[in-house]
């Protein structure tokens, strides 16, 4: 008994924060949902579920698709780019491992809104990158590289990869080093022993790695409006203007559901997924 009652005292911090200020929060969004929008924007307490049918809408639809192609697109390529970082990190003598890791999450020292403007300075037309290629020749004229998706492919990609190494590292640096050794006793090369022992158990590192930026890419929105110029709308603007422009909160709260919905079926895959492989591995 004394035990579960340290066990509570030592998680009620923590249970009151999350409560507090992510299930409250949410909670009030799902209220907001079944309501009408007011003549002049806030809330009229008639119930509907008009809100929910509007989110099903072609138009709205098409939005949630293109977001979840640029959300799917990005986590590919951070996983292109996490996976082998997270690898070789794991294979580095041990005293290093630590200062690589510093170096991947280093990004996260400075706010998200200026590496995000730092990406507007480097892509641009007069900007560093085109000046690099131009100096080179490689171009005759500056690319547009800035305002498209393009660009906010690239700074999705940039501002989530370190957790992607982060899930993997964690992952990779729980193998076994004799499971490497006995197959490559067996006559496995490097490549059939990564594709065989290392990879399949690394996959829930990927599959946590893959969440995190497909759902923070999904719903993000500073990144499409300051590097897509507007251009490109994606559910995390459409949710915003909701509440900020068209001040429609319950269709925006509707919105808002969805997006939550599809987040949490994404979580209770990975959560799945993970529970599964550690089953195999018992």
């Amino acid at each position: 008994m004394g035990g579960r009652l340290k066990n509570g005292l030592l998680l009620a911090p923590g249970l009151g924060w999350l409560g507090l200020f992510m299930v409250v929060p949410c909670a009030i969004v799902f209220f907001f949902s079944f309501f009408e929008r007011g003549t002049y924007g806030g809330i009229e307490y008639h119930f509907t579920l008009e809100n929910f049918r509007r989110t099903l809408d072609p138009l709205y639809l098409s939005i949630l698709l293109d977001s979840g192609r640029i959300a799917a697109l990005a986590t590919l390529l951070a996983l292109l780019i996490a996976y082998p970082a997270a690898y070789a990190i794991s294979l580095a003598p041990r005293r290093r491992q630590s200062v690589y890791l510093f170096l991947a999450i280093l990004p996260f020292w400075s706010n998200y809104l200026i590496r995000t403007y730092a990406w507007m300075v480097l892509l641009n037309r007069e900007g560093i990158v085109n000046r690099a290629l131009a100096s080179l020749g490689v171009i005759d004229a500056p690319l547009p590289l800035l305002y498209n998706e393009f660009a906010v492919v690239t700074g999705l990609v940039y501002n989530y990869v370190p957790f992607v190494i982060l899930a993997v590292y964690a992952s990779v640096s729980r193998i076994d080093p004799a499971l490497r050794e006995a197959s490559e006793d067996l006559g496995a090369g490097a490549a059939r022993t990564f594709l065989r022992v290392i990879l399949p158990l690394t996959v829930p590192g990927v599959v946590a790695g893959c969440v995190f930026v497909f759902v923070l890419s999904i719903g993000n929105f500073i990144t499409p409006d300051l590097l897509g110029g507007g251009r490109f709308l994606m559910v995390g603007n459409l949710i915003y203007d909701q509440f900020l422009t068209a001040r429609d909160w319950p269709f925006g709260a509707g919105l808002s559901m969805m997006l939550i919905g599809i987040m949490m079926a994404l979580l209770f895959i990975q959560a799945v997924m993970v529970n599964r492989n550690a089953a195999v591995r018992e």
